[in-house]
């Protein structure tokens, strides 16, 4: 197995991608295994059947209840089933990477503690399946990357047991700001549930790019087919590929020239407060960076320097910030060229859980992973550890970095 390409067409959901990967040829033992070894044999039926979505053919999944006891089961006790489970230890950590996502997600819109989210459809039967399933999948393929497009989330209103919800539910809309989820919009899309849940967070978690590769070849695909009927096919694709990707990223330019902005100002009739404010306004609208610092003005007065690093293409847009947001009643601005390495935002997964991490690649192809400043306070803070031991842990788990964006 080289790679795998997730096609969103034009949304996702758990058991759509459940048929494309044993339409793919992944045997039905190896995604019920887990399930046997979790004790979930005998709460369902599962059937994957050919079925045509607008004459395209590919495979429908039905998963059966037959969970008499009507359990709805809480991320508390799903992280208890997988964590003492007889599973694989990476798989272990790919299923609840997942659910853990999810438990996230549902507690940020609901205002309480993920341990304490129930959910709903999420820990019924079907969605449970559907997520150990496709995690099996996976993992039986062992991909070296995995792809995807972006998906779109559709429109409208869908029926929960919260009741009716308006497109996309609040689940999927934090999936996608907390993953930094790239979708496409539509004006003229149907009014559906185009992603689920389910299909969001499995898609976030296990993609290594939102992205295609710029260039690859299809060894084989499969092709899984969604309960709803559109006026055009309703399905996910999963293609096994051979990316050159790491070919392309090896042929750019590293270090990489780009243009800034520069503008700046000396400042001697604001209080030391305002200038803070006006700073940090500079870096929440965007600046790379501003640095300040206190000098000697004419008559003696106290000023001080600003100094703000800025995108060229909204160096207009800032020239405004200065007037309305300091007293200054002029800047100084220049173009200059920077040379700069490729880098890229992420997280790893590590004994604290999952921990924002930057990655810059080197010269000389090496790579360097390092945790935002941020974590690491709230982490010494939260364990009672050092700086250094925080670090050696996150740096041993650098392997389990999984990319928000390409290098960039």
């Amino acid at each position: 197995m080289e790679d795998i390409f997730i096609e969103c067409s034009p949304g996702i959901s758990g058991d759509m991608l459940l048929g494309a990967f044993f339409d793919l040829g992944v045997p039905q033992k190896v995604i019920e295994q887990p399930l046997i070894d979790l004790g979930l044999t005998d709460l369902y039926n599962l059937e994957f059947k050919e079925s045509k979505s607008c004459s395209i053919r590919g495979i429908n999944v039905k998963v059966e209840s037959i969970d008499c006891s009507r359990t709805k089961r809480n991320w508390r006790s799903i992280r208890e089933l997988i964590l003492n489970g007889n599973l694989e230890e990476k798989l272990k950590k790919i299923i609840y990477k997942v659910f853990e996502s999810l438990a996230r997600a549902e507690g940020k819109v609901h205002g309480i503690k993920p341990e304490d989210v129930h959910f709903h459809e999420i820990g019924a039967i079907d969605s449970l399946v559907d997520i150990i399933g496709v995690c099996a999948s996976l993992n039986y393929l062992n991909p070296k990357k995995v792809y995807s497009n972006e998906p779109m989330l559709g429109k409208g209103f869908v029926q929960t047991e919260h009741g009716k919800l308006s497109v996309p539910p609040p689940a999927v809309i934090e999936l996608v700001r907390k993953k930094n989820i790239k979708v496409v919009s539509s004006f003229d899309s149907i009014d559906a549930e185009l992603s689920t849940p389910t299909g969001i967070a499995l898609l976030s978690n296990l993609v290594d790019f939102l992205k295609p590769p710029a260039k690859y070849s299809i060894n084989s695909y499969g092709v899984g087919i969604g309960n709803l009927k559109f006026p055009f096919p309703n399905l996910v694709r999963v293609y096994n590929i051979t990316s050159f990707e790491d070919d392309s990223i090896n042929k750019q330019i590293n270090p990489k020239c780009e243009e800034i902005s520069i503008q700046e100002a000396w400042i001697d009739d604001q209080t030391p407060e305002d200038i803070s404010n006006f700073v940090e306004k500079l870096r929440i609208e965007g600046a790379y960076d501003v640095a300040y610092q206190s000098i000697n003005m004419k008559k003696n007065r106290i000023g001080f320097s600003i100094q703000a690093i800025l995108p060229i293409e909204k160096r207009e847009y800032f020239r405004r910030l200065w007037f309305d947001y300091s007293n200054t009643i002029g800047v100084r601005e220049r173009i200059q060229s920077r040379w700069i390495l490729l880098r890229r935002r992420g997280e790893c997964l590590t004994t604290f859980g999952n921990i924002k991490v930057k990655q810059t690649l080197r010269p000389d192809g090496s790579i360097t992973t390092k945790p935002e400043n941020d974590e690491v306070l709230r982490l010494k803070l939260d364990h009672k550890k050092s700086t250094d031991e925080i670090r050696k842990i996150i740096k041993e788990s650098s392997e389990n970095f999984k990319p928000f964006e390409n290098w960039k």
